[in-house]
């Protein structure tokens, strides 16, 4: 049950007057306004019955509460561990949008939709964590709505399922969250500490504030031999909650303190040591600034700088190779305006003189298709250009590269059953490359069929492997390799650069992993944000050993002292608040209650008023407690009333009167 403190009723005029002399009483009404606000959003009932707030004891809330209440705590982490992976692996969300499309045949933005579905569940339980904390630092005992508690098993399940699917389907977005830890670990330590002190002021608080209720309940059971067996039991629980407060505190904190001795970051590394910045290959040219696989998209890349260009080709049903991601043209052409009974035929079953009819660029230019969510927009002739953009043939890409000097890379996409071609499709574009003139040193080969034909028909070809093993690349003496950037969690590659192979990744579209592949020593990155990429004259995130140690003893001894001083700060203002708890029983023991002359009357002239003879006013358990600890010299001794018969009661018409405390420093007076 909820309870606040009692509001007395009163005139509304002497209310006001109240107010008017004593600006506390606002801040009573502020906080009660508080307390409301925070009881209302976690119970869903906005009107707190208004009792004495009782003592704390060593629990909170009901054993239902208690059952229900690690559910909470399980949503919390479950969905800001699933939260936090997301956006570690935002370089994944044009990935994501394209597996979805292929499922749906609907483009849209999955990906910002999920991220937005699981802020708002962290978000949530974030807010129901904070709730419970800060009812409980009032005082007051959790009691959840039962709508906040199936919304809780909800979350519970949602969180459940997507981490289920990432665990089964997405394994490899876990490896992008472990890079994310690596750049972000010197980082995440130093604001960890920050937040433990933060979090030491409510620890301490109730670590000595539990600590004193031991201490009185301990007194209590030595004057009062009944209830020992009770308050032993309570003083058990006391520091048993005192150990489930403080001992995981304490644990953390100590962890974080030496933490960095098990810190490996390729970003904490000496300046001389740091390698030369990666090269970029654009990702289907820049798919950012024009249509994927377009030429339009090509020359934006070289303008950009791109040391080469990556894209993928297919082979037309007439010998054709021309420039496609997808195996259909679903997406990035108008073939459903055209022929959509032909939508999902693959893209190799179509001839050429088809295939160079379709536009290939208006679908950039719509907000509904728009690839990529940070695009910005384009001008009004960039626009133009785009919406009249169509397929290229490989020749057109090899022109290109053999005008402005750049390296060329493609995934050579082998045709249908029904093709002509299907068992010799790397003959014919290696002819048709032959017969472009262009430079072989400028091919970059990456399709491992047929490769030894390859090296016999143009050795000039630079031989790119996979991920093999080191020994296999040797053997087939290849020395670059294309690996999915991922692969860098483990060891960073450390083997291949070793043995002088160099690396290209794939897909590094963020800025944090494309200064990881910097300080990796990668030698190039296929980029789809190549425009931004450019830009960074230097790793983010970078910070040599001397400075990174120098930050990891200066926080440390500075939080070290700040917890200290937080602690001794409430051990003192605990001692202070019971020396006036003291002080003020002293007081109330020998200042006499006054005698209310307004509202009594006597029944004989004798008899003197009720207010006469008071009685001595009652201790509680507490204030008996404190007095008794003194010695009996310093105890404070009752002051003695006069007799009954001492006392004369008025005379009618007598001039005289009586006065009567009203207040502090006012009195009135009663004829």
């Amino acid at each position: 049950m909820l309870k606040a403190n009692r509001v007395e009723p009163g005139s509304s005029q002497k209310n006001r007057s109240l107010k008017e002399r004593n600006p506390c009483v606002l801040c009573t009404c502020n906080r009660q306004c508080y307390i409301t606000l925070i009881t209302g959003c976690y119970t869903c009932e906005w009107q707190v019955k208004q009792e004495k707030m009782s003592r704390p004891g060593p629990c909170c809330c009901s054993w239902r509460e208690r059952l229900f209440y690690p559910f909470v705590i399980i949503s919390f982490f479950l969905s800001v561990i699933l939260l936090f992976v997301w956006i570690e692996t935002s370089n994944e969300y044009f990935g994501f949008d394209w597996v979805v499309f292929l499922g749906t045949g609907y483009w849209f933005f999955w990906s910002i939709v999920l991220l937005s579905l699981f802020g708002i569940l962290a978000a949530y339980s974030s807010l129901l964590v904070v709730l419970a904390f800060l009812l409980v630092w009032e005082g007051y005992e959790l009691y959840l709505h039962w709508c906040h508690k199936i919304v809780i098993l909800i979350v519970i399940m949602i969180c459940s399922f997507f981490l289920w699917i990432l665990c089964k389907f997405w394994r490899d977005r876990w490896l992008t969250a472990g890079l994310s830890l690596q750049v972000f670990a010197p980082y995440i330590h130093l604001s960890s500490i920050t937040v433990m002190v933060i979090l030491s002021w409510p620890v301490a608080f109730y670590l000595i504030h539990l600590e004193e209720e031991a201490r009185v309940r301990r007194y209590k059971m030595a004057h009062n031999d009944r209830e020992r067996t009770k308050r032993c039991n309570i003083i058990t629980k006391l520091r048993a909650l005192q150990v489930a407060i403080g001992l995981p505190f304490f644990f953390i904190l100590l962890c974080l303190y030496v933490v960095p001795l098990g810190i490996h970051s390729p970003c904490i590394q000496e300046e001389g040591k740091l390698g030369p910045k990666p090269d970029f290959f654009g990702h289907r040219g820049a798919p950012m600034l024009g249509p994927e696989n377009t030429m339009m998209a090509f020359e934006k890349a070289v303008e950009q700088g791109a040391y080469g260009l990556e894209s993928d080709v297919h082979l037309s049903y007439d010998l054709v190779p021309f420039l496609m991601h997808d195996s259909d043209l679903r997406r990035t052409t108008n073939i459903r305006e055209v022929m959509p009974n032909a939508s999902f035929t693959h893209s190799s079953l179509f001839t050429w003189s088809f295939l160079s009819t379709l536009n290939a660029g208006k679908w950039f230019v719509q907000s509904r298709f728009k690839p990529f969510y940070k695009m910005k927009r384009l001008s009004k002739a960039d626009r133009e250009k785009a919406e009249n953009q169509t397929i290229p043939r490989l020749t057109d890409l090899l022109e290109l590269a053999q005008k402005e000097q750049k390296f060329v890379i493609f995934d050579l996409n082998g045709p249908t059953r029904k093709h002509p071609l299907r068992n010799t499709y790397v003959r014919h574009v290696v002819s048709v490359i032959l017969a472009s003139k262009i430079e072989q040193h400028l091919i970059f080969w990456l399709s491992s069929f047929d490769r030894q034909y390859v090296r016999n028909a143009a050795p000039g070809f630079q031989q790119v492997g996979r991920l093999f093993s080191i020994e296999r690349l040797t053997k087939e003496n290849i020395s670059i390799i294309n690996v999915d950037y991922k692969r860098l969690f483990y060891s960073g590659l450390r083997d291949y650069k070793a043995a002088n192979i160099t690396i290209n990744l794939y897909i590094v579209n963020e800025p944090w992993l494309y200064s990881l592949a910097w300080c990796s020593r990668i030698h190039s990155v296929t980029t789809d944000n190549i425009q931004i990429l450019r830009q960074i004259n230097h790793p983010y995130f970078f910070m040599t050993p001397g400075y990174y140690m120098f930050m990891w003893l200066f926080m440390d001894s500075i939080s070290a002292v700040l917890i200290v001083t937080i602690f001794y700060f409430h051990w003192w203002r605990e001692r202070k608040k019971e020396m006036f708890d003291n002080a003020s029983i002293y007081t109330d023991i020998q200042e006499p209650a006054a005698p209310d002359i307004e509202n009594e009357s006597w029944k004989t002239p004798e008899q003197g008023p009720p207010s006469s003879q008071p009685n001595p006013p009652e201790l509680s358990d507490v204030q008996a407690s404190s007095v008794s600890q003194k010695p009996p010299s310093m105890r404070p001794s009752v002051q003695q009333y006069p007799p009954q018969e001492n006392v004369k009661p008025p005379v009618q018409g007598e001039s005289e009167a009586t006065s009567i405390p009203q207040g502090e420093g006012q009195t009135s007076s009663v004829p």
